[in-house]
């Protein structure tokens, strides 16, 4: 890809200059301010006020019985309404409590996807506390507790589909908006462990671990056909086969297919002149993604396999790239084949194996107008990786008080080829080929001191052909001093090491290679306490502390050349505090705010695209005697700090979804309304970018209609 920095801490850069600064919006509040703007902060109020009615009366409506229907279509509210702690599998590679996981978790369900209208990964993600978005128009990225920058690649974090890993070989990059290979639909739940976990993943597992879980076709039992219709054009439609069959087979198959033109037309002032068509781009904001996701599994052995190809014009002309020309955009591929065993022996000992193909590819057109009146040149950046990775855990209970697990994962990464060029006339800047080997080995033990009273304490060495070896360790402390409260003390370590891309890009004759790239590390410490309340309430809090060190950026040399150097580092001091309430009635409400300073140590400024404070509230609402729901998302945002000095303001963003109980025979429709309010927001622009702020959609709609096809169980119980 082209140069840009994987995390820009830069927060002392010249302002624009006149004629592109005089375009600036009037900024109305200062970072760090709690203060929002007038007219957010009325529209917040009234939400609250509104909704705080809203669920008063929800809770004086009787329960009803509710016949049982298709699990991700209809579920039983009274098991729904009823608070219980979830399980999650991404915090140890095996299921336990999240009470007894030692990390901070959320949990996002298929139901709350479908209920709240989550469109993309990234949907989904904006919804969690300590996390926040940004979309540059071409990706999606995300920050966790403060650290996170647009044109970062997402890599972070470590992404798994069912526990395997979907970070490349190339950039490490996690893709999480309408390039993720899973089509949405087919997500059972999102697990959401925030806090470092390289003593169990090794690298990318710095800020935390995003584990998608997949439907299961038993619980599909059918063919699904669903197409979606929205604003810009947008068209979508999957294809979906589920079942277990009586032999105990079960299979899921589906198809998925994305289009949409994008705004007709949008506006950059910093391009406002004739040349550049006076700011306006015209029809280059399109997006499309086909897909194909499977898996068969029977008795212990499991096959999962995945591809995606997504297409997307890019209008912002980044990189410094011609304004308005169509052939500008990215394209990315994504595929990988999983073969899966998992068994437990009569001595109590339990085996998980993974064997896995993976590959990835990405092909980028970016026009430059390098000497005009020449027409302009099509230069192509372009990469792929190809990898296959073998791992095995073992893990059993010892004397009643040790759940202990060991593995090993080691990655053979055969193709690593990175390549830029001129179409025409044909110029060859960049041919790099490369393959390297990962090697990984971990212990944990869950020690049960006391039946209250959990010790958690994990290691990891990892070992890199190119880098060298590097140890993790975290542990957890968890205690109940009541049947409803859990209190845990964390501890951690991670690292990330640098990428391919990082170590070996270069475009001469400005940019050079970083091949003697230290890995970065953080190092975390985190209390957090945990209380249910009957069966309806749960309060959650806690606060923690991240210390960053050699965190990768580009920088100038003496030379005067472009280079990746470990130049950074970040102290984030924090809070997160969560209340969730589930009723009887059918009411279903979460609050959660963040507070996640996070600062450079060495100037104290506070670091650029990063919002101090978030509130998010979430309701569900039953309608018509539970024949629908209205799905409420809300998240407020505080101003970020731009790389030119400026603040994009701080911002309120509801949406709405209304979802009907099947209609007639396997009919389901929702409609869902994004940005209610037409809010005016944007995210700061990364330094490819001549934008200081790129400003997002307004008001936008979607219909959706799904039918189920109920004669399609082909033999089944």
């Amino acid at each position: 890809m082209p140069t840009l920095p994987i995390i820009d801490f830069r927060l002392s850069l010249k302002k624009p200059n006149s004629s592109i600064g005089d375009w600036q919006p009037a900024i109305g509040k200062k970072t760090g301010s709690f203060r929002l703007p007038s007219r957010a902060a009325v529209q917040f109020l009234i939400l609250i006020l509104v909704l705080t009615v809203a669920t008063r009366a929800g809770g004086q409506t009787a329960p009803e019985a509710q016949p049982t229907t298709r699990e991700l279509i209809k579920i039983d509210l009274a098991d729904l309404m009823k608070m219980k702690v979830e399980s999650v599998y991404g915090a140890s590679n095996y299921t336990q409590p999240v009470t007894h996981a030692p990390a901070s978790v959320t949990i996002v369900t298929a139901d709350e996807i479908r209920r709240y209208g989550y469109r993309t990964l990234a949907d989904i993600l904006g919804s969690v506390p300590g996390l926040f978005l940004t979309y540059d128009r071409n990706y999606t990225y995300v920050g966790i507790r403060g650290i996170g920058r647009n044109g970062g690649y997402n890599d972070h974090f470590l992404l798994l589909v069912d526990g395997h890993r979907i970070n490349d070989n190339i950039y490490d990059e996690a893709l999480i908006g309408t390039e993720f290979p899973v089509d949405v639909d087919l997500i059972d739940r999102v697990e959401v462990i925030r806090g470092p976990s390289s003593s169990i993943y090794g690298s990318n597992a710095f800020l935390g671990v995003i584990n998608v879980i997949t439907r299961k076709g038993e619980t599909t039992k059918g063919l699904e056909i669903s197409g979606d219709l929205a604003s810009f054009g947008t068209k979508q439609g999957r294809l979906t086969y589920g079942n277990k069959l009586k032999n105990g087979l079960e299979l899921l198959l589906s198809t998925s297919f994305y289009g949409s033109d994008g705004p007709g037309q949008l506006c950059f002032k910093e391009f406002d002149s004739p040349a550049s068509n006076y700011g306006i781009a015209h029809n280059v904001d399109d997006d499309a993604f086909r897909q194909a996701f499977g898996r068969v599994s029977f008795r212990e052995f499991s096959l999962e396999g995945a591809y995606s190809t997504r297409e997307k014009g890019i209008p912002t002309a980044s990189f410094g790239t011609v304004f308005n020309d169509p052939r500008n955009r990215t394209t990315d591929a994504r595929g990988y084949l999983a073969l899966g065993y998992n068994h437990k022996f009569s001595n109590q000992w339990e085996v998980v194996g993974r064997l896995s193909y993976d590959q990835s590819a990405y092909h980028a057109g970016y026009v430059y107008d390098y000497s005009p009146p020449q027409p302009p040149t099509l230069n192509v950046d372009y990469s792929n990786g190809k990898w296959w990775t073998a791992e095995v855990q073992l893990s059993r209970v010892l004397f009643d008080r040790h759940k202990l697990t060991v593995g090993s994962k080691f990655r053979r990464n055969f193709q690593q080829v990175q390549s830029n060029y001129d179409a025409d006339p044909f110029h060859l800047y960049l041919n790099d080929h490369r393959n390297s080997n990962v090697v990984g080995i971990y212990a944990q033990d869950e020690f049960s001191i006391r039946r209250n009273l959990i010790l958690n304490a994990g290691l990891r060495y990892d070992h890199y052909g190119t880098l060298g070896g590097t140890t993790n360790p975290r542990l957890a402390v968890i205690y109940s001093p009541l049947e409803k409260t859990t209190v845990k003390f964390l501890y951690g370590t991670a690292f990330r090491a640098p990428n391919t891309y990082e170590l070996y890009y270069q475009s001469p004759p400005n940019q050079i290679a970083s091949p003697n790239l230290r890995p970065e590390t953080i190092q975390t410490f985190e209390f957090t306490a945990e209380q249910y309340f009957g069966d309806h309430l749960r309060l959650a809090g806690g606060v923690f502390q991240n210390r960053a060190h050699d965190l990768i950026d580009n920088e100038v040399n003496a030379d005067g050349l472009i280079q990746f150097q470990n130049v950074r580092s970040v102290v984030v001091r924090g809070m997160e505090a969560e209340l969730e309430g589930k009723w009887p009635s059918g009411v279903s409400t979460r609050l959660s705010y963040t507070l996640e300073p996070a600062h450079d140590p060495q100037t104290g400024n506070l670091l650029v695209d990063s919002p101090r404070q978030m509130v998010k509230f979430n309701l569900l609402l039953p309608l018509f005697k539970r024949k629908a729901t209205a799905g409420l998302d809300v998240r407020y945002f505080s101003s970020r700090g731009t790389l030119a000095g400026n603040q994009a303001n701080g911002f309120v963003l509801p949406n709405l979804t209304l979802v009907s109980t099947p209609i007639g025979k396997g009919w389901d429709l929702s409609a869902s309304i994004y940005n209610l309010f037409n809010t005016t927001y944007g995210y700061p622009g990364g330094a490819e970018h001549l934008q200081d702020i790129l400003y997002q959609d307004g008001r936008t709609f979607r219909l959706k209609l799904t039918y189920t096809f109920r004669g399609w169980h082909g033999g089944s119980k």
